[in-house]
């Protein structure tokens, strides 16, 4: 007689609420819950109130926070305190991200929603020449904030790069100290004095009733200049010390190790730095109402007559709002600001496909 002998099949383990681990799909549905749940509440008192509008940041606000305080709750009693503070730190943490992109999120969603009524073909195509109540459009504006920031990221790029290229690589003693300082003096310098400052001294070349666009880049190039140095500052310290040590043992000069090795390994990170000097400027309005004033009809010369910009624009639109044009008035003034942001938006795009483009490429 044979006896066959059958190995114990091995016992199933499935990961449940009682297997000391919570699934891995579980803080993903409390998340969604939790937000559903606070979105109902939210939406129960919209009805009773009779407000028109969904708070949607709020919704997301405290809907995470109840998800923070349960999923605590529900990792303690499953996992462990152990655990349970480990899932905790992970959720401030990703609360901590939502509550800063929240609002983001709500300027995004309040400029689209109240800027796409105008989005027409009139407005990128028009200007406001002769224009009393509807219609018009933002194509001076649009012009003039294109020329003004092109002209003063070409007086800011060179001067603050160079300027970079001297602390890092030249700089010593009292002198790269000193402009150091001033460096980070200026950066702290509020628009309308550099606005103020420009226009004392034009006024003293040209006379007091001196506007144009070539005044507005010279205040935009003030406050753009040291956000220049101190980004490129940044990324030429970075770039590694062995690779100027190697040129320096060819036999190259330093002007020409500057040019050939430290200037084409930091240009990803450079022309990051630019376009966010590049972004911090464009959308400044004191300096550039100060300067370069404003006006309903095209120029294309900078150095003529006043030039209208998009920030200048939304200003002028809705601080003179009134009567029976208000509501159109008001509409191109959020139109302009949603230009502005997507310009904004375009302009760093292109300036992560140039980092992408001329970043080193490092082999294995």
């Amino acid at each position: 007689m044979t006896v066959t002998l059958e190995a114990p099949s091995a016992p199933t383990r499935s990961v449940s609420l009682t297997a000391g681990q919570l699934p891995k799909w579980s803080p993903w549905a409390l998340l969604v819950g939790c937000w559903i749940a606070a979105g109902a509440v939210f939406a129960i008192v919209q009805a009773t109130s009779g407000s028109d509008s969904f708070n949607l940041v709020g919704t997301l606000f405290f809907g995470t926070l109840v998800f923070d305080v349960l999923l605590f709750a529900l990792s303690w009693i499953v996992e462990g305190s152990r655990r349970a503070k480990d899932r905790l730190v992970t959720s401030l943490v990703a609360t901590a991200f939502i509550v800063a992109l929240l609002p983001l999120v709500s300027l995004g969603w309040t400029v689209i929603v109240n800027g796409v009524g105008r989005f027409d073909m009139a407005f990128f195509t028009e200007s406001m020449r002769n224009v009393i109540g509807d219609g018009g459009g933002a194509l001076h504006a649009i012009t003039g904030t294109v020329i003004v920031t092109l002209l003063a990221a070409v007086i800011s790029i060179p001067i603050g790069l160079l300027t970079s290229i001297y602390l890092v690589e030249y700089g010593r003693g009292a002198l790269a100290r000193g402009i150091t300082f001033f460096v980070d003096v200026m950066t702290g310098i509020p628009s309308i004095v550099a606005g103020l400052f420009v226009y004392a001294l034009f006024a003293l070349i040209a006379g007091p009733a001196v506007r144009n666009g070539f005044m507005g880049a010279v205040a935009l190039s003030v406050l753009m200049i040291p956000v220049v140095v101190r980004s490129s500052e940044e990324i030429l310290r970075l770039v590694p010390n062995e690779l100027r040590e190697a040129s320096y043992a060819l036999g190259v000069p330093k002007w020409l190790t500057v040019l050939k090795i430290v200037l084409p390994t930091s240009l990803a990170g450079i022309t990051t730095g630019v376009m966010l000097a590049i972004a911090r400027v464009i959308g400044e309005t004191a300096p550039l109402l100060i300067v370069a004033g404003f006006t309903t009809s095209m120029n294309y010369n900078a150095f003529s007559e006043r030039m209208m910009t998009l920030p200048v624009f939304v200003y002028t639109q809705y601080s003179q709002a009134a009567g029976a044009s208000a509501d159109a008035q008001i509409a191109r003034a959020w139109a302009a600001a949603l230009t502005l942001i997507i310009i904004v938006m375009l302009l760093n795009l292109v300036g992560r496909a140039i980092a992408k483009i001329f970043a080193p490429k490092y082999g294995r």
